[in-house]
């Protein structure tokens, strides 16, 4: 997978507002807000930032959260994680593993069968319908 490295002024011409805040400045979008959390549509949700293919609809359920879950990304080396110390909280960060967005958290209590929740924000996926999903 080739990296893709901008300038912070390159991401803030070619992302919206909420999309350049949640993903290049680690923020979140309010609980129960994000146009992906209801979403139910087949197919695949990518990187907003730089169409990374990050997860699949099969693998997405309703936690409960707030925001749009999945009990696991499409493919293990698209996420990486990192240790977020914020808000006074241990959490796990997850960002786009080739452009280093900031996508959401993941937590140990989805369901099986890998038994974790990643929580991401709807600001840093766009949806690529089953039809058109290759």
């Amino acid at each position: 997978m080739d990296k893709i490295e901008k300038s912070d002024a390159q991401w803030r011409e070619e992302l919206d507002a909420e999309q350049y805040q949640v993903c290049r400045c680690g923020g979140t979008e309010p609980a129960f807000s994000g146009r992906y959390y209801q979403h139910k549509e087949p197919g695949r949700y990518l990187c907003a930032c730089c169409g990374e293919p990050l997860f699949a609809s099969a693998h997405k359920y309703d936690s409960g959260s707030g925001w749009p879950s999945y009990w696991q990304p499409a493919r293990e080396d698209v996420i990486e994680e990192r240790r977020d110390h914020s808000h006074g909280m241990t959490r796990t960060e997850v960002r786009c593993a080739r452009c280093a967005a900031h996508l959401g958290h993941v937590f140990p209590d989805g369901p099986p069968p890998t038994g974790l929740r990643y929580c991401i924000n709807s600001a840093a996926l766009a949806f690529e319908p089953a039809d058109d999903a290759q």
